[in-house]
């Protein structure tokens, strides 16, 4: 029987900021659909290694500062050093409100150091390694974000470098799509994270998404895993440059 096209059976996949939230969502679809999981950050994935260990697939933890793009080149030089990688989630994000006048220049770096730059160069080593397998195909999944198409409040850095993300998605496809590697992106809309912690307890801002979410709930991390498992399967095969907006119908109100 020929496999599902949904299957990411025999795939080895790496997971930027697999420790927590949307990570640890994206980690455990994979594992349900068949993926060998190689979890990427700074923080313990203990949690991420057991909810991916009880569906019976193979489990990696890599320990990077993903805020240092050589760093992030240098695990991903490792990963592949194991063996092919097949895919490559571009997840760990950062962010820090102020507002525009008093935002820092230290509050800026950082956010753009690991929300685009170091997912570009991460991005960068795929490809090369990906090309340089003769026959091999690659797939890669940026997480961009509402405000990969909206402004946004208090959110400098974080827009500027989700609008960067879907701009380098939509690049590498172009460069790419001929070549055997698909890049896509998935926006989440608002997710139950440690981003939006500051979001959901204030009962004012809460209330006013709430109100705009047309399926009527937050997001779950699991909502974005099970999107990802699509856009790294063979089921997205001819998908290029795409933004999959999950956001429970935000961007249609």
């Amino acid at each position: 029987m020929a496999s599902s096209p949904f299957s990411l059976a025999g795939r080895r996949i790496v997971v930027t900021g697999a420790n927590t939230g949307i990570g640890q969502g994206i980690a455990i679809s994979i594992a349900r659909a068949g993926g060998h999981v190689i979890a990427v950050g700074r923080s313990s994935m203990e949690g991420t290694k057991e909810a991916v260990e009880a569906h019976g697939n193979g489990f990696t933890a890599m320990s990077c500062d993903l805020s240092q793009a050589k760093a992030a080149q240098a695990m991903l030089e490792e990963a592949f050093a194991a063996g092919p990688v097949d895919g490559l989630v571009n997840n760990a994000g950062i962010i820090r409100r102020n507002d525009a006048v008093d935002f820092s220049e230290e509050d800026w770096d950082e956010v753009m150091d690991i929300n685009l730059k170091s997912m570009f160069f991460l991005c960068q080593t795929f490809g090369r390694k990906v090309l340089a397998l003769p026959g091999h195909h690659g797939k890669i999944v940026n997480i961009a974000s509402m405000l990969s198409f909206q402004g946004g409040i208090r959110v400098a850095s974080y827009t500027a470098s989700k609008h960067g993300v879907l701009g380098i998605t939509r690049l590498l496809a172009n460069e790419w799509a001929a070549k055997g590697i698909n890049v896509n992106a998935i926006a989440p809309g608002y997710i139950e994270t440690n981003n939006t912690e500051a979001l959901r307890a204030d009962p004012d801002r809460s209330a006013s998404i709430l109100a705009r979410i047309p399926a009527g709930r937050w997001g779950r991390p699991q909502d974005i895993g099970d999107s990802a498992v699509y856009l790294l399967a063979p089921a997205s095969d001819y998908m290029h440059g795409a933004v999959i907006p999950v956001d429970g119908g935000w961007l249609a109100r």
